[in-house]
């Protein structure tokens, strides 16, 4: 859940979800884990109290969840997982599906809004900025909203009563990526290492960010490592062929920064078919198949997004401005955590 402002950014999220696949969305299976540096979330309220009182006291317990689109199959799972979730705690939640259209999202919201029937409202935006006079509407009217992103995105300057904002922290993602890279070379490789860098493709959300806490962590946890080739990740079978291609001229690599798990899993691909060993590999990514490649050693680490406990923190801050909409909102982080295998 690139968080997300902008198109970019949305489609990095919605690949990132996808790889954890339905409401399953992130559990960290075999290894062990702990948390990546500044990038455990801020605490949210008990949705406990929320659901003595919402809506400030108006009785309206009935939360709208707006998905990028429910053809997505994470989006459709994530939105099972809402109204699972929200039913436990005594919330109705009606899904709506935008598919991928953000004029239609708007629409939809601002009825919901106008007519009184949201008593909250959760959005993972298509187009953030299609949404400004949406969130100006729910303000005026006291329902409160979650918002992929940060206020800016939203045309606001700070944040507000009432809405609470949802994000990845890219930098602590790249950091704990180029550690555990370090890390690994340290411990596997004596400190030294030639390595191939798996980069997004330009305009992806939080590229700068990751990419350059990456490698400056990198260099400074294995200085003696040198990055002599880069790549850029795209699909699995693609990225498999451009790093195959970058062993001819570099037969020496024996790092990947995978960037995520197609990078990494079409990484391991091509050195297999190369006759060769890749000792070190890390990434942020997370599904399933990666994960088992944890487990098995094959993947030294990988720095996964924890959707499932964001789809928690985040029903539970909605539902605590929903019993006081006057409350100043927040800007969630989603948690992460570092899976290793047996360290």
């Amino acid at each position: 859940m690139n968080h997300f402002p902008s198109r970019g950014r949305t489609v990095r999220f919605t690949a990132a979800v996808a790889g954890f696949g339905a409401l399953s969305l992130l559990s960290a299976c075999g290894g062990t884990t702990k948390s990546a540096d500044s990038a455990s979330a801020p605490s949210s309220a008990s949705g406990s109290s929320a659901t003595s009182s919402a809506a400030g006291g108006s009785g309206n317990k009935n939360i709208v969840f707006s998905p990028l689109a429910l053809k997505i199959p994470a989006m459709k799972g994530l939105s099972e997982g809402v109204k699972g979730y929200g039913a436990s705690k005594g919330y109705v939640v009606d899904v709506q599906d935008p598919n991928l259209d953000p004029q239609k999202q708007a629409t939809e919201l601002q009825q919901v809004i106008e007519s009184g029937k949201a008593g909250g409202v959760w959005v993972i935006a298509v187009q953030p900025g299609a949404l400004k006079q949406v969130v100006q509407t729910a303000m005026s009217k006291k329902v409160p909203m979650v918002l992929n992103g940060v206020p800016e995105d939203y045309g606001l300057s700070g944040l507000q009563p009432g809405i609470t904002f949802d994000t990845i922290d890219y930098k602590a993602q790249g950091k704990a990526i180029g550690e555990e890279l370090g890390n690994c070379i340290n411990e596997k490789l004596g400190g030294k290492a030639q390595v191939l860098w798996g980069e997004s493709s330009a305009g992806s959300a939080g590229k700068a960010d990751l990419e350059g806490s990456a490698r400056e962590a990198l260099m400074a946890t294995a200085p003696g490592a040198e990055i002599t080739a880069t790549v850029t990740v795209t699909d699995r079978a693609a990225t498999q062929t451009a790093i195959g291609n970058a062993l001819q001229g570099h037969p020496d690599i024996k790092a990947v920064m995978g960037q995520n798990d197609e990078g990494t899993l079409g990484a391991l691909g091509a050195f297999a078919a190369a006759g060769k060993e890749l000792t070190c590999v890390t990434e942020g990514g997370g599904n399933d198949e990666a994960l088992a490649k944890v487990k098995s050693g094959a993947i030294y680490a990988i720095v996964a997004l924890q959707f499932q406990q964001d789809m928690a923190q985040s029903f539970d801050t909605l539902t605590a401005m929903m019993a006081d909409p006057t409350a100043m909102g927040k800007q969630l982080t989603v948690p992460q955590q570092v899976v290793k295998a047996g360290s």
